[in-house]
């Protein structure tokens, strides 16, 4: 909770320092005088709303649609000794990470992935596919499990939903901004809002998204870092390493849709501008960095 209360005062911090730097540089006024009568602060506010609303929806929702979406089935009562294994190696690391107990699950698919999510590090989920199982040694699958259960403990989730939030706010905002400096200036639209205007923000809007996800997939692939570091403490770096290394072997694992991809253990393939979109860096370098001094990227 504290770590939702620090974040949204620093984000409220930045939404009152752009408007005061609105006000400063008299940048409102200079639209007017070009005809465009637009209250950026009610624009910056309702941008705010509407970004950090669709990210809040889709956080709380993450468990929910992560369940119904990959099928999860929730270990509840352990039918054979692989779920006992799971259930007691996840309270395990929990308890090490100082973290209540996620609910864990296992659900069905060829290739080897886990995920985290939850809106709440002490009310999460930690899932692993049937192939992970299938492909993995015990000490990989402890790995893997300690690199989820540190998403969790690091609050990955509730900082990827803000950083989300920050990124959606300025898009919205900046989009319409855009569109009525062209649909009054170059299209010379006196009442209400022309097709320019419209035109404008969506084109704005989609170009700005592409801007948006590279830097958050930039934090992305940075708390990976982390998370490797974080299973490599719980369940010891040569397992981490192991693990990671199998990932390498098998045949390049499809991706976890959407929001969940990444909160996955494997990411993707990517080089040049695909690389920019990656939610997860190369195999290659977080082996690197974990057979480094500290496995910690700074």
């Amino acid at each position: 909770m504290m770590r939702i209360l620090l974040f949204l005062a620093t984000n409220a911090a930045v939404l009152v320092l752009i408007s005061v730097v609105f006000q400063v540089l008299g940048i409102e006024g200079i639209l007017a005088e070009n005809g465009v009568d637009l209250n950026l602060q009610a624009l910056l506010v309702m941008s705010a709303v509407i970004g950090f609303g669709g990210s809040f929806i889709s956080l709380a929702m993450s468990k929910f649609m992560a369940k119904r979406s990959m099928g999860v089935q929730l270990i509840e009562q352990p039918a054979n000794s692989t779920e006992q294994w799971l259930v007691d190696t996840v309270r395990r690391q929990a308890r090490q990470a100082g973290i209540d107990m996620p609910e864990v699950g296992i659900f069905n698919s060829p290739d080897p992935n886990a995920f985290a999510t939850g809106m709440r590090r002490n009310n999460a989920l930690v899932a692993v596919s049937t192939g992970l199982l299938q492909s993995m040694n015990a000490d990989e699958v402890e790995a893997v499990l300690g690199h989820e259960v540190s998403h969790v403990a690091n609050g990955d989730m509730v900082t990827m939903g803000l950083i989300q939030g920050v990124v959606n706010t300025f898009v919205i905002f900046l989009s319409r901004v855009i569109g009525h400096v062209v649909d009054r200036v170059v299209f010379k639209t006196e009442r209400g809002y022309g097709p320019a205007y419209y035109i404008t923000s969506i084109v704005a809007q989609v170009f700005l998204s592409v801007l948006a996800s590279i830097i958050v997939m930039w934090f992305s692939r940075r708390r990976e870092f982390r998370a490797d570091a974080g299973g490599a403490s719980l369940a010891g770096r040569h397992k981490m390493i192991a693990s990671l290394q199998a990932l390498q072997r098998a045949h390049e694992p499809h991706d976890l849709p959407g929001e969940f991809a990444a909160f996955g253990i494997a990411g993707g393939l990517g080089s040049g501008i695909k690389r920019l979109f990656m939610t997860h860096p190369p195999l290659e370098e977080r082996i690197a960095a974990l057979q480094s001094s500290s496995g910690v990227v700074q």
